[in-house]
């Protein structure tokens, strides 16, 4: 007897339960299916930094008998012919709730001459069982949050490299060489040993003083996990067991990404549609107007500093600061009057930590069409937010060096200053288009 261990978005070996039901059945053939369903919406960051971990899988495989055997074409062929090579009594996965996970395993399952087994999911708890008493799902985060941490989750699965008896004779192509990256695009180190060591480093040097500092995109106060956890090199539960009592701002970020997945797993059209169908009223410009302010924002010369350091920024690493992320989509949609899905698809495009439920949902909340219990009129000054996360702007000098020159009180508002610098004009008046977009608003619920 043996087995394939499928991976998708579980690239890891410790903390694996799947890993652990796989080993059960004898020889395990570790499995990854290059799609081009998923590649090609990929942008190269994200396409460079998922072969850079598929690499060191294979490489901690290697050091342990074994090899990861890479395949391209559709799912549903690929697993069942490489299941007939070695063999399988079952083919092994952790869940996915996503929609086209849950419809490709489907096919897959039915392809199979053998059982398609499905152990643990890539979240603390799986999409579907966090719901209200009457058994509806949750439409909002409090007490979404307030439930799923009453279910509470397992202790990590104590499983590793040695957990199992690995193949090294199954046929295999080679994992693809990095796609061109952008001039200067630096990605964070890749694979499980590098998302420990970042979660480590995190939990002793940052976490104490994450729920003070966590909005500052001028400090090193995050966590960064976001690629590891995008990519599963390491489980939330894993890191829920090193946080105390004291850590609940950083437990509630981890649960804001499983509300999210749950929100797509009940409502899986809100990935493309309005999660609220009443705002697809909401007017925006469209035409050479659009295509200029959307050419603006994308490349970071929208004339607002703490904007175009956030896009800037995001070109530069493939990463963006959260706090950022709420204030250049609330630019978008609020000041330049574009369609938050034209943001959603440009930052799927070139975040190395592109997650579907979160983004678009992150989105959809600054958007002000998704599942924020409040109404449309939150709209970020990025004036006044650039004053208050970054008050020395030294985040803004970073990514927006033609502003290193100005005196800290005028690098927010650049268009004050009596020297010349060599930087845009505004593109918008943040205090004009924040009227319309109120006004807009209210034509909405009038109609």
């Amino acid at each position: 007897m043996s087995s394939v261990l499928w991976f998708r978005r579980d690239l890891r070996l410790r903390d694996n339960p799947a890993l652990l039901t796989a080993a059960q059945n004898g020889p395990v053939t570790a499995l990854f299916v290059l799609d081009d369903a998923l590649r090609r919406p990929a942008g190269a960051p994200r396409l460079a930094y998922l072969y850079r971990t598929l690499r060191a899988l294979d490489e901690e495989l290697r050091d342990h008998g074994g090899a990861l055997v890479i395949r391209s074409g559709k799912p549903e062929t690929v697993v069942a012919q490489v299941a007939r090579e070695v063999d399988a009594a079952a083919v092994h996965i952790s869940a996915d709730f996503g929609p086209y996970g849950t419809a490709r395993d489907a096919r897959v399952a039915q392809a199979l001459d053998v059982e398609l087994v499905r152990t643990g999911s890539p979240y603390a708890v799986a999409p579907g069982r966090v719901v209200k008493a009457d058994g509806s799902p949750f439409q909002v985060f409090t007490a979404f949050y307030r439930r799923w941490s009453e279910h509470g989750w397992p202790a990590p699965a104590r499983s590793g490299a040695a957990s199992a008896d690995w193949r090294s004779d199954v046929a295999s192509r080679p994992i693809p060489h990095d796609p061109a990256l952008p001039p200067g695009l630096t990605l964070p180190d890749a694979g499980e040993a590098a998302a420990v060591r970042s979660w480590q480093a995190f939990v002793d040097q940052r976490l104490a003083g994450y729920s003070d500092q966590r909005d500052r995109p001028d400090w090193d106060a995050t966590s960064r996990m976001s690629p590891h956890l995008h990519y599963g090199t390491i489980h939330p539960r894993t890191m829920l067991a090193d946080l105390g009592r004291r850590d609940d701002t950083f437990r509630k970020e981890v649960a804001w990404r499983e509300f999210y997945a749950a929100v797509l797993h009940f409502w899986p059209e809100s990935a493309r549609a309005y999660f609220k169908p009443e705002m697809t009223r909401m007017p925006y410009v469209s035409g050479r107007l659009a295509d200029t302010r959307l050419e603006a924002w994308q490349q970071g010369r929208t004339g607002y500093p703490i904007v175009d350091a956030g896009m800037r920024q995001l070109l530069a690493e493939g990463w963006m600061h959260n706090r950022v992320r709420m204030i250049v989509a609330s630019f978008l949609v609020k000041d330049l009057h574009l369609e938050w899905t034209v943001g959603a698809r440009h930052f799927m495009r070139h975040l190395v930590d592109g997650d579907l439920a979160s983004n678009q949902h992150g989105w959809q909340w600054t958007a002000g069409t998704g599942t924020d219990a409040a109404p449309y009129f939150r709209i970020f000054n990025p004036v006044t937010q650039g004053r208050k996360f970054d008050p020395d702007g030294r985040y803004i000098k970073r990514f927006v060096p033609e502003l290193v020159g100005l005196p800290d009180e005028l690098v927010h508002e650049p268009w004050k200053a009596d020297q010349k610098v060599d930087y845009p004009d505004r593109i918008v008046d943040h205090d004009v288009e924040r009227k319309v977009a109120l006004a807009n608003y209210q034509s909405v619920r009038a109609s």
